[in-house]
């Protein structure tokens, strides 16, 4: 089911990097970016999630949280978010 510009997403809770959950009522009240990528490891994906790190402190100063969602492992995103430094779950 699309959701629509401007509308509430309903709660939601995933599994993250860190052996940890991030559930989008904790990030209420704050400014936020969630990014959905297909796979670690492949380029596009890469490209996109270092672009993400690279702005990171910018989104940061202005109040705003990045978040990626894959369906791939917590494994997988461990080893990806280690080699690529990604300072967000």
């Amino acid at each position: 089911m699309p959701i629509k510009l401007g509308s509430k997403v309903p709660d939601f809770a995933l599994p993250m990097t860190g052996a940890a959950s991030w559930r989008l009522k904790d990030a209420a009240g704050t400014k936020l970016v969630l990014y959905f990528y297909p796979r670690d490891m492949t380029s596009g994906c890469t490209r996109e999630s270092q672009d993400f790190r690279d702005l990171e402190r910018a989104f940061r100063k202005v109040g705003t949280r990045i978040v990626g969602i894959s369906r791939d492992s917590v494994a997988s995103h461990d080893k990806f978010a280690a080699k690529e430094s990604l300072p967000f779950p």
